[in-house]
């Protein structure tokens, strides 16, 4: 049994020789090249109760050398630039990208890798934290039209990550969402992440983002609505004797407004003559809100 086993290692060994020398045959005519590639950048075996800080970089570049047809036929995942962090404790660390760090593919050498040295902050992890998404909008309705609700469901996801970052991670944010041009409800699911690059959700996900699109309000100026005074028998003079009124509400309703749906007037009820200086006061239906009062306040003499 032993001598059998024996003879099929030997046979293996024999056949891994010959294909690499027909291998080394196959190139060994091709011309050597060098060509870089950034090289997504990442972190294996974390442990569990840790977290990677500080600012790593995403990617690295790496130079590789071989021969002509390896070398410009490598795709995205031929590379691998990735840092093994099993039994490592926290604090600050220091790895050598050159230490078997890079993979490359039989028959390719890593000639450089830049930074060739990464910085990693190990840090405790944060007990997770529940955050809001915002939707992110972008675009403006059609004209005429506003946003007139916003939401987002889920409406909130956990966070994890160091402790020392999750405290000042208050939301989620969400891919853009367009509403350039819209005159009704838009609605889109969209993926949620997190702007902090050290933070991440618990789970990944998306959420569905309504944004409701309605008729905007409509906002008029009435002219030269008349200021009246108050119940009184004495001579009163105001100054201007008129003033505007914006008022801003349901489009249908501001349209169908009169000059005599809105009342500017100042009340002199119980003055002594004088001079003075009163607010106007304007009463309006209950359908459109006021927005602006010019002048807000007039010199009213009582004689």
């Amino acid at each position: 049994m032993l001598r059998q086993a024996s003879v099929r290692d030997l046979g293996l060994k024999l056949l891994a020789f010959a294909l690499a020398v027909a291998f080394w045959l196959q190139v060994a005519g091709q011309p050597v090249v060098e060509r870089g590639i950034d090289v997504p950048l990442g972190f294996e075996n974390v442990p569990p109760l840790l977290h990677v800080g500080g600012d790593p970089p995403d990617t690295v570049s790496v130079r590789v050398r071989g021969a002509s047809r390896i070398v410009s036929g490598l795709q995205r995942g031929d590379v691998v630039a990735a840092i093994d962090l099993a039994g490592e404790r926290s604090g600050r660390r220091l790895f050598d990208m050159f230490a078997g760090r890079v993979r490359v593919p039989f028959g390719v050498e890593v000639v450089q890798v830049v930074p060739a040295t990464i910085a990693v902050s190990l840090e405790p992890a944060g007990a997770p934290r529940v955050v809001r998404v915002v939707p992110d909008i972008e675009g403006r309705p059609a004209e005429g039209f506003a946003i007139g609700g916003l939401n987002a469901l889920p409406a909130t996801f956990e966070v994890v990550g160091p402790a020392g970052r999750l405290a000042g991670v208050t939301e989620a944010l969400t891919e853009p969402v367009s509403i350039e041009g819209a005159s009704g409800r838009v609605q889109a699911t969209v993926t949620v992440g997190v702007a902090d690059p050290v933070v991440r959700l618990r789970t990944p996900g998306t959420a569905v983002v309504t944004v409701e699109i309605v008729p905007a309000p409509l906002e008029r100026t009435l002219p030269a609505v008349q200021v009246r005074e108050g119940e009184s028998r004495r001579t009163v003079s105001i100054e201007p004797a008129v003033v505007r009124v914006d008022v801003l509400g349901p489009r249908d309703r501001v349209q169908a407004l009169d000059d005599a749906a809105v009342e500017a007037f100042v009340d002199v009820a119980g003055l002594q003559p004088g001079r003075y200086n009163l607010p106007v006061t304007v009463e309006s239906s209950p359908a459109v809100g006021v927005t602006r009062i010019d002048p807000s306040r007039v010199t009213v003499s009582v004689r």
